[in-house]
């Protein structure tokens, strides 16, 4: 829709309220709302003021006032307000400048997608990212000066078998979830709804199951598009999700690990590039690729260490991507392990379907900046022809510790992950799509609220170990 499309939109569903959402840095979704009568048509140029000084990451409190640009594009109406509500996504822009906001999570998606242009590489990136989250029905956590705990449940959870009062059973196997039947999938029901509210809000639904772990574990897959609009759709996707639950009296988490030796939550990111309609991926190399796929990928291996600073950007990331477990630590491509950083579906033959999974990703990245730079990682890659080098093809488990040794992998924690980021990153500041400041403040921001704020807690884990010491 355009702006007139908008406003016709509003009126024929008689909207009375506008709601306008921003993400901050971290990736969290928020909001401002209006009463319908304050948008016209030059709101869509003149945009809504707003202070920008309490959003993390943002301006200062001397240069605190913004603008709040709605992109009619986004438009959708939430169908979980009482009141009609017009929902956009907004773009932040400086009063005085007029220009775009160069922390903006949302402008460096933009900035990307308009590099990929000016390089010449291609004129489309499509993205499909598969976000997997756990539904449980109750959480307490706290930390303080003299304790700190978390406990969860779920009616689903398999430590639930040896329950007194009303017990059924039917609960998955811890590591077994994959696809059961209800009633051991408690939940579909509940995932269809998602679904249907998620194409009520405009996106396209591919399927919806049951994930590996227990309690709750579950998938939906959302149809890819161009990089800017899957990141949307991703802050839409988890909206939609955790107020479905909401409404069940449920919660939804897309932490990545939040059970012990249960799988934990990825998300799996496909992606290709496209050049005047066609795709760029397939060829006769190996599983079907191009040359520009395998430079792409060698891109992509070549900078992992310091992507995953966005893409695995929390402490919690790390509990999920350890060496010697199904997690992709490794940083090699294949077409059959899926232990591997990088996998290649080789579900069709057609050329339009040929992409590439980078699996290393979870739904606690902020989608913009974590899109932003596997694209910009890819495309140094192809710029510059880097070899991935032989695909691994063997059973990670199956390898002796010296081919062990000879395979690379991730970073080990999120303090690692940011110290790559610093010594690696003139490929993301390429057409100015991210900037020092920005790269400098995610680090320092991330240093300083999580990795410093979780190393000088006691673990709950360490009175076990060393209380008697």
């Amino acid at each position: 829709m355009d702006a007139k499309g908008v406003l016709e939109y509003a009126r024929k569903h008689e909207a009375k309220i506008l709601d306008l959402r921003f993400t901050d840095l971290p990736g969290l979704w928020h909001h401002v709302s209006f009463p319908i009568h304050q948008l016209d048509e030059s709101s869509f140029e003149e945009g809504f003021g707003m202070d920008g000084s309490s959003i993390r990451g943002w301006a200062s409190i001397h240069e605190s006032d913004m603008l709040l640009v709605p992109d009619p594009s986004t438009a959708f109406l939430d169908p979980f307000r009482d009141v009609t509500t017009l929902v956009m996504i907004g773009d932040v822009v400086d009063p005085i400048t007029k220009q775009s906001y160069s922390r903006d999570p949302r402008f460096v998606a933009r900035k990307a997608e308009a590099y990929l242009g000016f390089s010449g590489v291609a004129d489309q990136a499509f993205i499909g990212a598969e976000a997997e989250f756990f539904i449980f029905d109750n959480v307490r956590f706290d930390q303080r000066e003299q304790h700190g705990y978390y406990f969860i449940d779920a009616e689903e959870g398999r430590w639930n078998s040896g329950r007194e009062e009303h017990n059924l059973g039917y609960r998955p196997r811890y590591k077994e979830g994959y696809f059961p039947v209800p009633p051991t999938d408690h939940y579909m029901d509940l995932r269809t709804d998602m679904a249907v509210k998620m194409e009520d809000c405009g996106l396209t639904v591919e399927c919806h199951h049951h994930e590996v772990a227990t309690g709750g574990q579950t998938e939906i897959d959302i149809k890819f598009d161009t990089l800017l609009r899957s990141a949307d759709h991703m802050m839409l996707f988890k909206y939609v999700a955790r107020n479905v639950a909401n409404q069940y009296g449920k919660t939804v988490t897309f932490m990545p690990k939040p059970l012990f030796q249960d799988n934990g939550n990825g998300m799996h990111t496909h992606q290709s590039l496209w050049l005047k309609g066609k795709p760029l991926f397939a060829g006769d190399q190996y599983a079907g690729l191009s040359q520009t796929a395998l430079w792409y990928i060698g891109g992509l291996l070549k900078h992992a260490p310091a992507t995953v600073a966005f893409c695995a950007p929390t402490t919690n990331s790390y509990k999920r991507l350890v060496p010697g477990f199904e997690a992709p630590v490794n940083l090699a491509y294949s077409r059959r392990n899926r232990s591997a950083a990088v996998r290649i579906p080789m579900y069709s033959p057609n050329p339009k379907a040929k992409r590439l999974e980078f699996r290393p990703p979870d739904p606690s990245s902020n989608p913009y900046l974590a899109f932003a730079a596997l694209l910009m990682a890819g495309i140094d890659g192809i710029e510059n022809k880097i070899d991935p080098g032989e695909p691994l093809d063997k059973d990670i488990y199956d390898l002796s510790p010296e081919e062990l040794k000879q395979v690379p992998s991730l970073p080990g924690s999120l303090d690692e992950a940011l110290a790559a980021l610093e010594n690696d990153h003139e490929f993301l500041l390429k057409g100015d799509v991210f900037t020092e400041d920005v790269i400098r403040l995610w680090i320092d921001y991330k240093r300083k609220n999580e990795v410093n704020a979780v190393r000088m807690r006691p673990h709950p884990y360490e009175f076990q170990l060393y209380y008697d010491i």
